[in-house]
């Protein structure tokens, strides 16, 4: 069921702005990751690292409310900051991620020991299952009246995966 966005009305002087208008804001995000693909038939079956750029972008109504201090807002750009590096930038810069497997499950286990930023998953954490797993852990701390409307996730400077919710409703 799709998220109601909160649309009561809009305050602007002198009636300059639209009513009820439904904004996209975007931020970035870089992030320095290593990982590696278990099973696939390519180079990157190694451990290797990438400049991850992760971009957020969600849509909402400016807040109407003039006594509010986030009067005019859809939604604070810290606050945003806030969600997303305690959910993926500090968990995973600088990190390892693997996929467990009963295969690796005592070498996992040697490497936890030894090295403090090793994140165990239980999906190959390909570009297109990282976003997607992103996705879903943003949308839940997410405020109620804001929706997140896609990412994109640059693994390298040309590639890329992209995440739409109209895609995954």
């Amino acid at each position: 069921m799709e998220k109601k966005l909160q649309n009561s009305g809009n305050d602007c002087p002198g009636n300059t702005c639209p009513k009820n208008p439904v904004i996209r804001l975007t931020k970035e995000f870089s992030f320095e990751m290593a990982h590696v693909l278990n099973g696939y038939d390519g180079p990157c079956r190694n451990i290797h690292g990438h400049s991850y750029k992760l971009f957020i972008t969600v849509k909402g109504s400016p807040c109407n409310d003039i006594r509010n201090p986030k009067y005019g807002m859809v939604i604070d750009f810290g606050v945003l900051k806030e969600i997303v590096n305690s959910l993926i930038v500090n968990r995973y810069d600088h990190a390892l991620i693997i996929r467990e497997t009963p295969e690796n499950h005592t070498l996992l286990k040697e490497l936890k020991a030894n090295f403090p930023k090793i994140e165990i998953v239980n999906y190959q954490p390909t570009c297109e299952n990282m976003i997607a797993y992103f996705a879903a852990e943003i949308q839940k701390e997410l405020p109620q009246h804001i929706e997140l409307h896609h990412l994109k996730l640059h693994e390298t400077a040309t590639s890329f995966a992209e995440w739409y919710r109209e895609d995954n409703l």
